[in-house]
């Protein structure tokens, strides 16, 4: 399935309560797309679950693309409708080292046209899907699915990053 928000579309900012990326630091902050695209590009990773296997998948292999760790101007956020609380828990068991945002109520995935309204009897659940956003808040990449066992291809990722100006 290709995401409804399209490649070329501007990316809808949000403003969304999430993890550190310190282990350690159990608070909560609140995170803006606006305020990422400052330092760079944003992967922005919608997934449906913390602590579901195909999600710790999905979250454990974006994390381990190194590409990603070593360069410092692109900011990485896993976005899901759990909690803040259960994303730290989640992060830490998984060594996660990038933030991961809770939209609570469905309203960014909504708007990004990535939301179940109803996905095996819970309400407003993302769906797997990947966005790589340009700094002038441009999509340059979109990538979604109606599968949830089915993971991402990181390739298109890091060639569109490549073609923002990364070293990857």
């Amino acid at each position: 399935m290709e995401a409804v928000l399209s490649e070329g579309s501007e990316a809808p900012d949000f403003q969304l309560p999430g993890t550190t990326t310190d282990p350690t630091d159990d608070a909560v902050r609140r995170h803006r797309l606006v305020d990422a695209l400052e330092d760079g590009p944003v992967v922005l990773s919608f997934y449906l679950f913390d602590f579901h296997p195909a999600c710790t998948d999905h979250m454990c292999s974006l994390h381990d693309l190194a590409w990603v760790d070593l360069e410092e101007d692109v900011t990485v956020f896993g976005v899901s409708t759990d909690k803040s609380f259960s994303h730290g828990a989640f992060a830490e068991r998984e060594g996660l080292a990038f933030t991961l945002l809770s939209d609570s109520d469905g309203t960014v995935a909504e708007t990004y046209d990535v939301l179940y309204d109803e996905f095996r009897d819970h309400k407003r659940v993302s769906k797997r899907s990947v966005f790589v956003i340009d700094t002038d808040r441009t999509v340059r990449y979109a990538w979604a699915t109606d599968d949830p066992s089915e993971q991402p291809d990181w390739g298109p990722v890091r060639e569109t990053l490549a073609t923002l100006g990364g070293d990857f």
